[in-house]
């Protein structure tokens, strides 16, 4: 058969067209990230957001989630409810229309919503399109109306099924098992962006509750103080400089600011920074108007004042920053997102307002409160101090060059890889399981960096210090990133950097210890999912030659429950990886075929910010109250 011949006829009519709900269904990454956890929690957000945008026109006070015990999400509020009447030139209902069409709502129509989170318009329907079924009901004219829906497609006309003297809509979905790899929603998660959405829409009340619990499990989020809740809230387990809380709330041009913060007593800051209710993480306009006012007006205030001298540099925006928790939220007509992850605002005229309103606010305050400001400009002094102290050391952890291992530390046992994307490094507690992992690794793509000594407390510790201490400036060498305002992700010389530490409590520290450091100094590497926990064995099962290994207690159990007879059977508990050799490690916790790791990711930055305050900071009660709290979940604990 000639080549020709071998190719498949391809011609116009080969060229499929796919409908709106069709392509949401073949492509969901698309449109709600992917379909596992992320994209199942993303449903619930969509549909939120159309309340939200009504409580931001001025129609809507009271929200309402509920995970109902089948899993399926229902959402009620008392807005104006989706239009019930005809759209004449779609011939449909408005209810029918924003269901089933993708790029249909008022969000484009300034006059319906002034302000919208959800700019692209295909929120609700595409949660209809991946939803196996769904219902809505609004409350409009004095009348219920309700209609139903299967993966996207009407099921019934929409028909009034009762009489009503107020007005708003429920939405209630079941995500579809065909489209999502997982079902299960997770209440904390839910829990975290609501109380978010409360803090950033000052008055709302916004319930969560989940019926699959008994007794049913509520919680209601409402704060009348906006952001300045916000910040007490992420400050409850730090010390803050001063209790005030600098806070103001400005409508100018195009836009509305609100913005609060306050200093604390640690060493990093923590800046959330909001557009139209979006957490933009990758900041934008917004964020670089505020760094710019703040760093200016406190230089001003400081030279001013002659708390910084003539021959004294000016500070700059790190030292400034030291300690700050600080958000940012800005409400604007017609938001300019880069890319369609909406992580960074791009109006540029949104910098001058923010900028000049912030010089204006943060310069009154520091003339209002003398005794106040030069707290701050102390503060920053030190840290400008340390950043000095800082540079020879950050100069010699910068990597020379990804080719270069004359320059990595003598503890790293290298990979021959050179392609970052191909290679991995373990970081492994211990000088003697370290020389089980060299001896047992893939060397070409495989890199060993044996941790040696205690780790220092970076919620504890300025940089200078940081750049001092010998096991966390391996690391920053061997990873070749830089670290703290320095860092690169696009220099990482590994892909997979993999915690390894014993399955006891100190190797919980450890861990703990390590990711404490990389989330406040080297956050891209979480961002981009390159950190993973290697899950070594529990156990060791023995049964004449045959050797099996049980990874928790659970698994341990079902093993055992295949025994025959359980007298002929040799358990041994794993206290430490130093207790496998070479072989044993490499089969079970480093073969890339059969191991198994947990990559870290971070789905809530304030709750991870709050997580590592309590475990790392300097306040004892929080950690206790939090140990009382948690001790049941735990699983696994070597004594």
């Amino acid at each position: 058969m000639s080549k020709d011949n071998k190719l498949k006829k391809y011609t116009a009519n080969n060229i499929q067209v796919l409908e709106g709900i069709e392509h949401v269904r073949l492509r969901p990454g698309m449109y709600i990230g992917n379909n596992g956890n992320e994209g199942l929690h993303h449903l619930v957000y969509e549909v939120v957001d159309n309340s939200i945008d009504e409580a931001l026109a001025g129609f809507c006070k009271n929200i309402t989630v509920t995970i109902q015990k089948d899993n399926s999400v229902s959402v009620v509020d008392d807005g104006r409810g989706i239009p019930t009447d005809i759209n004449e030139k779609a011939g449909v209902s408005g209810v029918e229309l924003a269901l089933t069409t993708l790029n249909a709502g008022g969000k484009f129509n300034s006059d319906t919503y002034k302000v919208s989170g959800g700019l692209h318009g295909v929120g609700v329907s595409v949660v209809n399109a991946l939803s196996d079924h769904l219902s809505v009901e609004v409350k409009q004219r004095g009348q219920v109306f309700r209609q139903t829906f299967e993966r996207g497609h009407k099921t019934s006309e929409l028909v009034p099924v009762g009489t009503t003297n107020r007005t708003g809509t429920t939405v209630t979905f079941h995500p579809d098992p065909k489209i999502f790899s997982v079902s299960h929603y997770d209440f904390e998660i839910l829990e975290n962006r609501l109380r978010e959405l409360a803090y950033l829409n000052k008055g709302i009340s916004i319930t969560l509750k989940d019926e699959r619990e008994n007794p049913v499990r509520k919680e209601v989020f409402c704060f009348e103080g906006g952001l300045k809740s916000y910040i007490e809230y992420l400050d409850r387990n730090k010390d803050a400089l001063f209790t005030d809380i600098i806070y103001y709330e400005k409508d100018a041009e195009s836009c509305q600011l609100e913005l609060a913060l306050q200093y604390t007593t640690g060493y990093t800051e923590n800046i959330l920074s909001y557009a139209n209710n979006i957490n933009t993480t990758e900041g934008g306009s917004h964020l670089n108007g505020f760094k710019t006012a703040l760093t200016r007006s406190i230089n001003n205030y400081a030279r001013k004042n002659g708390l910084l001298k003539s021959s004294d540099k000016n500070l700059t925006g790190e030292d400034v920053r030291e300690g700050l928790t600080a958000i940012i939220s800005i409400k604007i007509a017609e938001p300019q997102f880069e890319g369609q992850t909406k992580t960074k605002l791009g109006n540029p005229e949104v910098k001058n307002i923010v900028e000049s309103i912030t010089s204006e606010e943060i310069s009154a305050f520091l003339e209002e409160n003398p005794q106040h400001a030069k707290t701050i400009i102390d503060k920053t002094l030190q840290a400008a101090r340390a950043r000095d102290a800082a540079k020879k050391a950050r100069e010699m952890t910068r990597r020379k060059s990804a080719l270069d291992n004359t320059s990595m530390p003598g503890k790293l046992a290298d990979c021959r890889e050179k392609d970052p994307a191909l290679s991995e490094i373990f970081i492994v507690e211990g000088d003697s399981a370290g020389g089980s992992a060299k001896s047992g690794r893939d060397s070409k793509i495989q890199a060993i960096l044996p941790l040696r000594g205690k780790i220092l407390n970076v919620e504890k510790a300025r940089l200078d210090r940081i750049l001092g201490a010998d096991t966390l400036k391996a690391m920053i060498t061997a990873f070749g990133t830089g670290v703290g305002d320095d860092f690169n992700v696009d220099k990482a010389r590994y892909h997979k950097i993999i915690i390894m530490t014993d399955a006891d409590v100190d190797g919980a520290h450890i861990r703990t210890l390590l990711l404490t450091f990389f989330y406040r100094y080297m956050r891209g590497l979480l961002d981009n999912g390159y950190v993973y926990i290697a899950q070594p064995p529990l156990y060791k099962i023995t049964r004449g030659r045959q050797i099996d290994y049980a990874y928790t207690d659970d698994d341990l159990n079902e093993k055992l429950a295949e025994v025959p007879d359980r007298s002929k059977v040799t358990l041994q508990r794993y206290k430490g990886l130093g207790e496998m050799d070479a072989q044993q490690l490499w089969e079970t916790t480093m073969d890339p075929h059969h191991r198994l790791l947990k990559k870290v990711r971070i789905e809530d930055a304030a709750a991870a910010d709050d997580i590592f305050t309590i475990l790392m900071g300097d306040k004892v009660q929080p950690r206790k109250e939090f140990i009382e709290v948690n001790a049941s979940k735990v699983k696994n604990l070597d004594i």
